[in-house]
């Protein structure tokens, strides 16, 4: 009887461990999970057919909700603006393709926020299968284990994971703060800076290192007005 328990025991703790990993998150700087799936634009291989763009994917609990639907309409809304920063954006649910398609159709004939209707331009992926939404652990089992929390992961150019964000099912994620993440992870990756609190595109940035020596300021003085320090551990660069 006891030898019968430790075994239950013991197969109980490897379903739910099999099940975990199966269900576990990317973390940041890991490679993003590939996956194929059929799509409102066709079949999409993500995010391997987006190429050296930068890639968005959406995770949201249920085709045709309000908060689901606010999201969507403002995505459109930016969709512009995410294309002149090299973002390809996608979204994701486990529901399936005609409730996506019938979803959209219905999202574009609204007028929100009075900006005139929206074309949806970025895919909506059918993922009633769970495959997706378990590479990249958006069931989030206390709260569904068939819908998908609201989550947000940003890959880079390289299909990197650079940030993964969750927020709860009742609050409408702030798309302007997706972009400005970006516009971070892009500007350190270009510039070798950091970005302080509340950064903005324009603020000065950080640097991790001491921007210049004495010998170098006799050569070039100007060097010293680039740059200035809070203390002597926070040196930015100054905007320009």
């Amino acid at each position: 009887m006891k030898k019968l328990s430790v075994s239950l025991v013991m197969f109980f703790f490897l379903v739910a461990t099999t099940f975990a990993q199966k269900n576990a998150i990317p973390l940041i700087g890991s490679t993003a999970p590939s996956f194929t799936a059929q799509t409102t634009q066709g079949e999409l291989t993500f995010p391997d057919d987006y190429g050296t763009s930068w890639k968005i994917i959406f995770s949201h609990p249920k085709d045709f909700t309000p908060v689901c639907s606010s999201e969507l309409l403002e995505l459109a809304f930016m969709q512009k603006e995410f294309e002149a920063m090299n973002v390809k954006v996608a979204v994701i649910s486990t529901d399936n393709l005609s409730q996506h398609k019938m979803w959209v159709a219905h999202l574009e004939e609204l007028d929100y926020k009075n900006r005139g209707p929206q074309t949806i331009e970025f895919p909506l992926i059918d993922d009633h299968s769970m495959v997706a939404s378990k590479a990249y652990g958006m069931l989030h089992t206390p709260t569904s284990t068939s819908r998908d929390i609201r989550g947000v992961y940003i890959i880079d150019s390289k299909n990197v994971v650079r940030s993964i964000n969750f927020y709860p099912i009742e609050i409408g994620r702030n798309m302007l703060e997706i972009e400005r993440i970006v516009s971070a992870l892009q500007a350190t990756d270009q510039e070798m800076v950091l970005t302080p609190a509340n950064w903005n595109v324009g603020d000065d940035v950080m640097v991790p290192y001491l921007p210049y020596r004495e010998d170098q300021l006799v050569t070039n003085p100007e060097l010293k007005d680039d740059f200035y320090n809070v203390g002597n551990r926070m040196w930015f660069k100054k905007n320009k």
